[in-house]
């Protein structure tokens, strides 16, 4: 028999009724002949009350002991829906990491997983037993418990799949799959059928929070198909149990991609800054004195905008960062100012990234040409650009947000029914 890992994030495990609940979506796949995994997060809410009592109890604690702590979500959250299963009449067992085990390197907090011996889950899921897993943790190389950091468990589920040869990763969340763009905003979007791990990668970092990067790099590394889906769908739905073509979104490989849209969809991110230095000296090695103390910092620049002066003496040097990194970074470079030698720092917050995105993009050109023009019509000022082959990004006010992605998804055509 094919076997099928689900995942259930927070909102879906949120008390004992949506466990339950839970609980019938695994036994219709079961009942429809997988062997089933499931992968857990903590209930809604329990991680960052455990994060909170953490901090109570002292502001800088251990790491090793942190995660002792916030595993522990996860840890109920399995066992609990280990017992609905078994309730409703389905063999099922708990599993925690280090059970598995899923080993991890030392970075405590958030740990990247290093190897997943599934040779006992394969056992037991061909035994008939469905294995709910504690997602969010692993085992370290201290032989104590490792968490990944947050949205962990998606990457917990997508490792699983591809340590087990899972035909299919299903991550069951809020929604009901990936969309054009924000449906808040646009409330024409459309769910998509399919979408590249490429096409999804860029999502993902880009601002659509249906899936996290790290799971979305991981699947397309391991070719893991991953199913997006909602869990608050009647599991005794019969359009569910489709083995073949169940409602939600596929991310794939771009081969199975038949026929490709030139765009896929418009992502956006709030909370962007733009820092600019000025009148600094062109010369080899100034980039390296702007952005290494950054990254020493574990400050992560995004786009990157130089100007040099006529003459060639001297250069303007923008990019983009994180507004929660905004005081951080425009400190570094205040103690970086000798060394690098700008005239004065500017900087700007308030600012939103928004995004083309589609593998269609390579073979077609002008699509950043016509959302130039299109947002020039619109009355929309462009700080800055950058390009890749299947992503256009622009940086812009706030203000503009909303106006900038209606105007975009209606530009390629996304509003179409």
């Amino acid at each position: 028999m094919a076997r099928l890992v689900m995942k259930f994030g927070g909102t879906s495990v949120a008390d004992i009724d949506r466990i339950r609940n839970v609980a019938r979506h695994v036994k219709r796949e079961v009942d429809a002949g997988w062997e089933v995994a499931v992968v857990v997060s903590a209930m809604s809410g329990k991680t960052n009350e455990l994060v909170a009592w953490t901090r109570a109890a002292a502001p800088m604690h251990d790491a090793r002991e942190y995660d002792a702590v916030v595993a522990s979500g996860e840890q109920v959250t399995s066992g609990l829906l280990a017992i609905c299963l078994q309730e409703i009449g389905v063999n099922a067992r708990s599993w925690q990491g280090w059970q598995i085990p899923i080993k991890t390197d030392n970075a405590h907090g958030a740990a990247r997983i290093l190897d997943i011996d599934g040779s006992k889950l394969i056992e037991r899921l061909g035994e008939g037993q469905v294995a709910v897993i504690a997602g969010f943790q692993g085992l370290g190389p201290d032989n104590r418990i490792a968490t990944l950091g947050r949205g962990g468990s998606d990457t917990s589920a997508v490792a699983i799949a591809a340590a087990i040869g899972a035909a299919r990763c299903d991550i069951y969340t809020d929604v009901d799959g990936v969309y054009t763009t924000d449906p808040r905003i646009v409330p024409k979007a459309k769910r998509l059928d399919r979408v590249s791990h490429e096409e999804m990668l860029e999502m993902a970092s880009l601002g659509a929070k249906v899936l996290q990067v790290r799971s979305v790099e991981l699947a397309m590394v391991h070719g893991v198909r991953t199913f997006v889906r909602s869990s608050f769908d009647d599991p005794a739905d019969p359009r569910l149990g489709d083995v073949d073509n169940p409602p939600g979104t596929l991310i794939c490989d771009e081969d199975e991609i038949v026929e490709k849209q030139v765009v896929t969809g418009i992502a956006y991110s709030k909370d962007e800054a733009q820092i600019s230095l000025r009148e600094v000296a062109d010369k080899p090695g100034v980039a390296a004195a702007v952005f290494v103390p950054l990254a020493e910092a574990n400050i992560n620049v995004d786009m990157i905008v130089q100007n040099v002066s006529e003459d060639g003496t001297t250069t303007d040097m923008t990019f983009t960062l994180p507004v929660a990194d905004f005081e951080r970074a425009m400190s570094e470079l205040e103690k970086a100012k000798d060394k690098i030698g700008y005239a004065k720092v500017q900087g700007s917050r308030d600012l939103v990234k928004v995004s083309v995105i589609g593998i269609g993009m390579r073979s077609h050109a002008g699509v950043a040409a016509s959302a130039f023009q299109a947002l020039a019509a619109k009355g929309i000022n462009i700080r800055a650009i950058t390009t890749s082959e299947i992503k256009i990004s622009i940086l812009i006010d706030s203000a503009y947000t909303e106006l900038a992605v209606r105007t975009l998804h209606s530009l390629y055509g996304l509003d179409a029914a």
